[in-house]
């Protein structure tokens, strides 16, 4: 059995409490009586106005001054914040949608295990993970944190119930909750796999001076299943450095980058790197190419406090003050490995901004949520590779690089996750994602749109 040491946890880690779990799922009779009460609300509200959900976590969603969800009813879920049942034999944890990552990982490690997919920071929840498609350094293997689903408890906007599996009962509204931004209805339980693990991390820094080095590495490690974690840090054109991680027993060193150290950093300069699992799971917490505070004397004073969770509980309550004219530019784009080299000579000419985090995507499935089209575009397509750009100034050229980015994308058949600006046509944005298969959902679960459509929520 392997457990989180309690020196390996940051100070926010330790006044977070460790939800006690049962494989028996001692808290049913509880959960029930919550989604009782959300039931009930549902089913007894008049008011027609577009409604959100009141979490108990920050948004990871990218703040924007004019989200019109500020000014939407809310339904309060704060109580969904309970891991309910973890089966150590099976390998399989039943929770509810606002248990953080990081409660979820340091319970689960005491049973020797974890989640297939970690996203990147702490308090990301878990029904956050499913709506905004969260992904890592497992994702080389496992795809996204959705794929790693079994079966999810579902409110709907009228107040009904439904149990949707994969295989059977509500199958395609089991597959359309993925990427829909909670559009759909109220995730609340999931059931989910969990992998096996051990105490330690290992990680290694490969330099490699030219993409197709780079390139070829990736599908090597991919092929040989010799690492259990894999992503990587486009420092510049002349310098890829992919970090792949093993699971090891023991260390002769740790490191922890929740303060001082910046992760993204060190993968410049060290050759190897030995983390106590939570913390690498962790290691972009205080942000992942955009440190903040980024200067030295700022780490030194406020840096062991400030992490993600509270730049973005900022933006939040000051959502006001954010620039609603070119903000800084904070994007995924899912490029098909085929394209990366097409697509990175553009973005050296076009945007010539580095660094860039990367995480190889294997496409478990053609998922429901994404247009035929795209699929049969890029057929034969196993792996993406997953660049993020986060906290580019737009240059002063009068020209949107959001919509720059967008035009790129549909030429050549990337995708780009919706948790920021986007400025697609109605038009353009359903020849990506699927209208048919989501308006079919919809009228199931919310006919009257009192969660959104889709596209008015993250374009609008």
């Amino acid at each position: 059995m392997l457990a989180a040491s309690e020196d390996s946890l940051s100070p926010s880690e330790k006044r977070s409490p460790v939800l006690a779990a049962s494989p028996r799922g001692p808290r049913d009779e509880e959960h029930a009586r919550k989604v009782q009460r959300i039931t009930r609300h549902l089913r007894e509200r008049t008011s027609t106005r577009p409604l959100s959900l009141l979490k108990k976590s920050v948004s990871h969603i990218v703040p924007k001054a004019f989200d019109k969800k500020y000014s939407d009813e809310k339904l309060d879920i704060r109580d969904l914040n309970e891991i309910l049942a973890i089966d150590r034999e099976r390998r399989i944890c039943i929770a509810e949608p606002g248990v953080t990552f990081v409660d979820l990982v340091r319970a689960t490690l005491e049973h020797g295990l974890v989640p297939a997919v970690v996203p990147e920071f702490k308090t990301i929840t878990l029904g956050g993970a499913v709506a905004g498609c969260s992904i890592e350094s497992m994702s080389f293997r496992h795809g996204g944190f959705h794929d790693s689903c079994l079966e999810y408890e579902v409110v709907t906007a009228r107040g009904s119930v439904l149990t949707c599996k994969p295989d059977g009962e509500n199958e395609h509204l089991f597959q359309m909750m993925h990427g829909t931004f909670g559009t759909l209805g109220i995730i609340s339980k999931l059931t989910f796999r969990l992998v096996p693990a051990k105490r330690f991390v290992k990680v290694t820094y490969e330099k490699h001076r030219n993409l197709e080095s780079f390139k070829d590495a990736v599908r090597k490690h991919q092929h040989d299943e010799d690492v259990d974690f894999m992503d990587g840090i486009l420092h510049s054109p002349e310098l890829h450095v992919l970090c792949v991680g093993r699971f090891v027993d023991d260390a002769p060193y740790v490191h922890a980058y929740d303060w001082m150290r910046v992760y993204y950093l060190s993968t410049r300069t060290r050759d190897e790197d030995y983390l106590r699992t939570v913390d690498y799971l962790f290691r972009y917490d205080k942000g992942i190419t955009n440190v903040q505070p980024r200067s030295f004397l700022g780490r030194l004073i406020l840096g062991r406090f400030v992490s993600s969770t509270e730049v973005l509980w900022l933006a939040r309550k000051l959502h006001w003050l954010l620039p609603r004219e070119r903000p800084r530019i904070t994007l995924d784009v899912f490029i098909p490995f085929s394209k990366v080299t097409e697509f990175l000579s553009w973005y050296e000419k076009e945007f010539r901004f580095f660094p860039l985090w990367c995480v190889p995507y294997r496409r478990v499935r053609e998922y429901e949520w994404i247009a035929p089209e795209f699929f049969e575009r890029n057929k034969g397509e196993d792996l993406f590779l997953d660049l993020a750009v986060y906290g580019m100034k737009q240059p002063p050229d009068g020209r949107n690089y959001y919509r720059l980015m967008e035009e790129k994308l549909m030429e050549i058949g990337g995708i780009k996750t919706l948790i920021s600006h986007n400025f697609y046509t109605e038009q353009e944005f359903w020849k990506t994602w699927n209208k048919d298969a989501y308006h079919r959902a919809k009228a199931v679960t919310d006919p009257e749109g009192i969660f959104r459509d889709l596209y008015a929520k993250t374009c609008l």
